[in-house]
């Protein structure tokens, strides 16, 4: 198949640092390719991939200080794929739902990953106007407040299966990956480490829109005796931070999407101590790879018997599920059923819309 993968600009693919969607996206091209299918990635210049690359930026936004309007590249690379439409067979976004209007009409099929949070008022009328986007959710918990969404599947996240190794998580600390923000709750993470008695090692990226919190909830929680804060880190540095760790904490306030920073600690054999929020019951198996608690007592207490998790078998729940293979794979079978809906469709103007009506032989 012609794949086109449309990336958000914000990050390059995969990101230098943090960047979720964007390392999804990095780690699903490159699994696709090896499946054998030809992908086109429209993506910031300064990515790096196996895949054709189109660019109308010339590096990631975030790190353009010149970038004032980021909506601005956005519809460029949207008009951008238009005027290339012809050259695939299934068009896959991770840019929300900012092509809608660009593709509702089209008769290429089109699917669109939504990567981020769904329980915000504003996208009730976006979903229920575009009611016939094809949409992929994350987890099951993600699509819970828009029903009238026209959700295809669910696919999880994948990592490539030799991207971590299994630690031995004898580094005598626990760990915290991800932002500093006030969902990730990062304030109990560093309870939790206190009252269990371990150094909390963190992880973490502190965005402009998070600066005044970080100032005036947590930076003075970074100076207790048990905190080292180690900034942000790369890819290669967390195969050793997770896996090194006793367990990882993510005891997040929101309804969570997915969580990368879990399986990326399930591929280093790490258990994650999570709240029961979101995705976390999807990804999370009570006692198998990790423990899902909802207080800090309940934290404390699961930091006490994490030496009964075996991590071995956090490693293996890993290749199981959420390895980057499987998730091409699933991809795959959703572009196959689109690319069959359409062999028994054809897109007609009419009136100046567009009317769906079955083929005629």
């Amino acid at each position: 198949m012609r794949i086109a993968q449309i990336s958000p600009l914000y990050e390059s693919v995969p990101p230098k640092l943090y960047g979720g969607t964007e390392r999804v996206v990095s780690y699903l091209t490159e699994a696709l390719i090896d499946e054998g299918h030809d992908v086109t990635l429209f993506a910031s210049a300064d990515s790096q991939t196996r895949a054709k690359l189109v660019s109308n930026v010339d590096q990631a936004l975030r790190l353009n200080k010149m970038v004032s309007d980021p909506l601005a590249h956005h519809i460029v690379q949207m008009y951008e794929v238009m005027e290339r439409i012809d050259e695939f067979d299934v068009l896959h976004f991770h840019t929300d739902y900012l092509h809608f209007p660009f593709t509702n009409f089209i008769n290429t099929p089109v699917i669109t990953t939504l990567h981020g949070r769904l329980d915000i008022l504003d996208l009730q009328s976006v979903y229920s106007k575009f009611y016939k986007q094809n949409v992929v959710s994350i987890s099951n918990n993600q699509r819970l407040p828009l029903p009238q969404a026209n959700w295809r599947a669910t696919v999880y996240h994948g990592l490539p299966h030799n991207l971590h190794r299994q630690g031995d998580g004898n580094g005598g600390y626990l760990a915290f990956l991800g932002r500093i923000s006030v969902e990730k709750r990062v304030d109990r993470a560093i309870d939790i480490a206190k009252k269990s008695g371990f150094k909390l090692k963190i992880a973490a990226k502190i965005d402009k829109a998070d600066q005044e919190y970080f100032e005036t909830k947590i930076k003075k929680m970074f100076t207790e005796d048990h905190v080292e804060y180690v900034s942000e880190i790369n890819e290669n540095e967390k195969t050793d931070f997770l896996g090194n760790a006793k367990a990882l904490l993510f005891p997040i306030d929101w309804p969570e999407p997915f969580g990368m920073v879990m399986i990326e600690a399930m591929a280093c054999g790490t258990p994650v101590i999570a709240y029961g929020k979101g995705s976390v019951p999807e990804i999370i198996e009570d006692g198998k790879n990790g423990f899902i608690v909802n207080s800090i007592e309940e934290a404390v207490a699961a930091v006490k018997k994490i030496d009964s998790i075996n991590r071995k078998t956090v490693r293996e729940c890993f290749e199981e599920r959420f390895s980057s293979s499987r998730m091409a794979k699933d991809y795959i079978a959703i572009y196959e059923r689109l690319l069959t809906e359409k062999s028994t469709k054809k897109v007609l103007p009419m009136k100046g819309k567009y009317q769906t009506l079955k083929a005629v032989s």
